[in-house]
């Protein structure tokens, strides 16, 4: 590890403090998971292990639509993997940060990469971030926080027998928009996202189910690739989007 890229216990302080009102809100959310994974007929052990393991939202939400017996598993799979590529992305950007770590450290660090704590060490490390310990701080206490709501899910099954009544089914939406505004910069951002949006649409219709989430992040990714956002010019210590 060169002596610009570090993982220091104040680091994961930091990454632990800036994550934690993004943390209560996966509490609910993983509730909600904890209580449609057992109406779907997974034994109770087994939906919190799957979280405590898998720490994969969304996917494991999609999960659930082919579990039933004989469990279809190769279309789960699929489907699991259509919506987790994404995290290839996102490995992907991160790398120039996490390159210098060895190996085995860096793909324990990989299991705790998630969307939120994604978005705020990407912005963090454009910034002039260094230190790892804020994206795995982060990331520890989203999985404490997901794996958690998950075993309250479980044993409040009982007492919320429909989660749609609560308006726990829009969880995952709230999440992720509440997500997106904070990672919008403007004109920089506009046309991968414009790119995604039309991808994502178009494989609704052309995919098999999840795949959208595949294509809108290749061709967003692409997009930005090829077409590197400018910055506009600097105003009055503001810059001009």
């Amino acid at each position: 590890m060169t002596s610009e890229t570090r993982l220091t216990l104040s680091g994961l302080l930091r990454g632990a403090r800036a994550i934690a009102p993004v943390a209560a809100f996966v509490v609910p959310f993983g509730a909600a998971f904890g209580i449609a994974a057992v109406q779907a007929g997974v034994n109770d052990w087994g939906t919190v292990l799957m979280s405590a393991a898998a720490f994969a939202g969304a996917s494991q939400f999609a999960a659930l639509d082919f579990w039933q017996v004989p469990v279809a598993w190769l279309p789960m799979l699929l489907a699991v993997f259509a919506i987790n590529a994404r995290n290839i992305l996102m490995a992907a950007a991160l790398y120039p940060w996490l390159k210098d770590i060895p190996a085995a450290r860096r793909h324990a660090i990989a299991f705790f990469i998630g969307d939120p704590n994604f978005a705020m060490a990407i912005r963090a490390y454009d910034e002039g971030e260094r230190d790892v310990g804020l994206l795995v701080g982060a990331g520890m206490l989203l999985w404490l926080a997901w794996t958690l709501g998950t075993a309250l899910g479980v044993l409040a099954d009982e007492l919320i027998a429909d989660p749609e009544r609560f308006g726990l089914d829009a969880l995952m939406l709230v999440f992720f928009g509440v997500m997106l505004v904070g990672m919008w910069k403007g004109r920089l951002t506009a046309l991968p996202w414009a790119v995604a949006a039309v991808a994502s649409l178009a494989a609704l219709w052309l995919l098999p189910e999840n795949w959208h989430v595949l294509a809108g992040g290749l061709a967003g990714g692409l997009t930005g690739a090829l077409f590197p956002p400018r910055r506009g010019r600097v105003v009055d210590g503001s810059q001009d989007r």
